[in-house]
């Protein structure tokens, strides 16, 4: 069994993989205060609860835009699993060449998702990533990575709208039944989802025609389960992106 955790800046994606397969995928919240050992009692009860044999970890793989914590994460799993993970940094192997001004800027996140997107669906892809900030990147026609556009996520988007207003209140957010409401909480509701789906329609559009030629286009991330249905651009919603690409890699550094 492969352990994969993906660090992000609000939720860290902790994923048990057997056998190619998925078995395991739980979130905790990224907490810049937590220590080493305080990530260690988190993990340790997943998998208490997950039934999850530890003894059968035969690896872990760490993949961060969090750097203060990684260290202290890479600590954890091996207090829990006496394995020092993997981490995702540059002169990594990944069978994906980065064609962007400076590579060692790139995010482990976005090269992770690229990865999987290559290997699972095939080149050229637009890989959609939706967290803390929404991530919309390409892998073109050759299977290299060549960058995209990153904008705030949509949580971020509708914090930032209760906060700079007096009378907008903070909502649950939810897809309302249509695009046009009469009540102040369902038009910012709509304003999120439809809003986001319309714009990633938009990017989508907008990089194929730069590019001149189509693309698969794959989407991952805690909120890409509400918004991506609306769109009107056929998208694969893939949860586990991010942990397959975990794996990939780590197989492609195996000694």
């Amino acid at each position: 069994m492969l352990l994969t955790i993906d660090m992000g800046n609000s939720n860290i994606e902790i994923g048990i993989i057997d056998n190619n397969e998925v078995i395991l995928s739980e979130r905790i919240a990224t907490d810049l205060g937590k220590t080493a050992s305080e990530y260690a009692v988190l993990i340790h009860s997943i998998f208490e609860i997950r039934n999850v044999d530890v003894s059968a970890i035969e690896g872990g793989i760490i993949s961060s835009v969090v750097p203060p914590l990684t260290n202290e994460i890479r600590e954890a799993v091996k207090k829990v699993t006496g394995i020092t993970p993997l981490n995702v940094e540059p002169g990594i192997k990944t069978g994906v060449r980065i064609r962007i001004d400076d590579p060692k800027t790139l995010g482990a996140d976005l090269l992770v998702g690229a990865v999987a997107a290559v290997n699972l669906y095939g080149a050229p892809a637009i890989i959609i990533d939706m967290g803390t900030a929404t991530t919309v990147t390409v892998v073109d026609k050759n299977g290299d990575f060549i960058g995209g556009v990153v904008m705030p996520g949509v949580a971020l988007s509708l914090n930032a709208l209760s906060a700079g207003t007096s009378k907008l209140p903070k909502i649950n957010l939810t897809a309302p039944k249509k695009v046009v409401c009469t009540t102040t909480e369902e038009c910012m509701s709509a304003g999120m989802v439809y809003g986001q789906a319309s714009m990633l329609d938009g990017l989508i559009e907008k990089m194929e025609k730069e590019l001149g030629y189509s693309c698969k286009v794959i989407a991952t991330g805690g909120l890409a389960r509400l918004i991506i249905p609306y769109c009107e651009r056929d998208i694969t919603l893939d949860n586990n992106l991010m942990l397959e690409g975990l794996k990939i890699i780590y197989d492609k550094n195996r000694s």
